[in-house]
């Protein structure tokens, strides 16, 4: 099966990133490399549980963290956890995003796969103080040159700065002049072992997957390193197709 039919297999909740929780010590990474300090306003939108709220302001002591999600019962359980830590600086919103105020963020947690919602949200990012940081993982707001990256995550400034083409979008995440397999097995990795679980029994195979596609798409947009698929990528191409029953090398555009 090709893979978008692999990915329509699974709930749709873990391909949207609805019930993908980040772990603490990644929001803990996120905060470092934001600088999340005591004179921010932290957004998160889509923020679950409320892991994220209460440690931006129990420990990186912010002026007010704010979580947005539109799920009841998640919002229910964040509340509950705020109580239970007396934090008084944590405020949470059952709402849709597109109809939330986030015009007082200084930092904003926004990790959506969702492509229509990113792009309706960009007007509201744009018009946001300049400064604010915005705050992807994996992949930086569409058409925007990232101003910070420590992959997977990228932080994005208002005024946004935009990029001339896919290709250097692509390149300025990666920090390289062109992507081969070590790279792409690099980056994917990194990206499993932080929003993966520590027990997380399928670690290796999603940086398989990862490590393809981004691969794939440094090839396609002509940012590989050399003319040639590397045999690690003809390997796990085949490994995938054979015991996996997944396709992937369709993805290829053909030279």
């Amino acid at each position: 099966m090709k893979i978008e039919d692999y990915l329509a297999s699974l709930p749709q909740s873990i391909i949207s990133g609805q019930d993908v929780q980040l772990p603490d010590n990644a929001f803990r990474e996120i905060f470092r490399f934001s600088q999340l300090n005591k004179n921010d306003v932290f957004y998160h939108l889509g923020c679950g549980n409320g892991n994220g709220i209460a440690i931006a302001a129990e420990e990186f002591g912010v002026k007010k963290a704010v979580g947005i999600d539109n799920d009841k019962e998640k919002i229910s359980i964040a509340k509950k956890l705020l109580e239970e830590k007396k934090i008084s600086n944590g405020i949470l919103q059952c709402q849709d995003i597109l109809e939330s105020d986030i015009s007082d963020a200084s930092v904003i947690l926004f990790w959506f796969s969702d492509q229509s919602m990113i792009e309706k949200m960009m007007p509201k990012f744009s018009s946001l103080k300049e400064g604010c940081r915005i705050i992807t993982i994996w992949g930086p707001l569409p058409g925007i040159l990232p101003d910070m990256v420590d992959f997977p995550y990228i932080l994005n400034m208002v005024p946004f700065k935009n990029a001339s083409s896919l290709q250097e979008q692509l390149l300025s995440v990666f920090g390289t002049d062109c992507i081969d397999f070590v790279v792409a097995w690099e980056f994917a990795e990194r990206y499993t072992r932080a929003v993966g679980s520590p027990d997380a029994g399928n670690d290796r195979f999603l940086t398989i997957l990862q490590s393809l596609v981004i691969w794939i798409n440094a090839k396609n947009l002509g940012v590989a390193c050399g003319h040639e698929i590397p045999i690690p990528i003809k390997n796990y191409i085949s490994l995938l197709r054979t015991y996996f029953n997944i396709d992937v090398e369709y993805l290829l555009n053909e030279d």
